[in-house]
């Protein structure tokens, strides 16, 4: 024989199921302070300007594979990736993305590395392990070879450039000063909205 339920016990249930998961949807949480992370601007601050899309070269190749990405840290000495690895071989040119200064161009760690200073614009991008061609204080144009890739031991067993971007203190994706043409991103398509 079957037992009479009340209404309550039945529509517990179902009452659990439909607002405990808009309890815990991302979408509540839409409105919560994130945790900053470290190169998209100080605690606290807005966000970094965008980056503009001024690079009218890769450094290395045409359209090298990316072997690892740019991961921002949250911290200042965080766990992340600051820049970008590139396959290139030992010996392959390494050429300046956009016009520029060079800032620096030496050894540090015992890895060869080249820094510029891009035009018009508060940003330096920089290139390793490179056996730099240039010098500190040197101009360069877009495109123009600023040295050749070294060999990179365990970092990357096969042959990369690690490429960075900096503004002031703040590591940004160097993937951002590419234009979409040169990352052969497919052009933008508007899709209907359904109601």
């Amino acid at each position: 024989m079957r037992e009479k339920r009340s209404v309550r016990t039945v529509l517990w249930p179902v009452l659990a199921v439909l607002l405990v998961p808009a309890a815990v949807s991302p979408l509540a949480w839409a409105d919560a302070e994130q945790p900053p992370v470290y190169g998209t601007g100080p605690i606290g601050q807005p966000p970094e300007p965008p980056v503009p899309a001024l690079a009218r070269f890769w450094p290395v190749g045409v359209r090298p594979a990316v072997l690892r990405a740019w991961e921002p840290p949250l911290t200042p000495y965080g766990r992340g990736h600051r820049g970008v690895d590139l396959a290139a071989s030992p010996g392959s040119p390494v050429r300046a993305v956009a016009a520029g200064r060079v800032t620096f161009a030496g050894r540090v760690a015992g890895k060869g590395v080249v820094s510029i200073a891009l035009s018009g614009t508060d940003l330096r991008t920089t290139y390793e392990p490179v056996r730099a061609s240039v010098r500190k204080g040197d101009e360069v144009a877009a495109g123009e070879v600023v040295g050749t890739v070294e060999a990179t031991g365990a970092h990357c067993p096969a042959g990369c450039l690690h490429w960075g971007l900096r503004r002031g203190e703040a590591y940004l994706d160097p993937l951002s000063l590419l234009p979409p043409a040169l990352l052969r991103r497919a052009p933008s398509r508007l899709l209907p909205v359904l109601t």
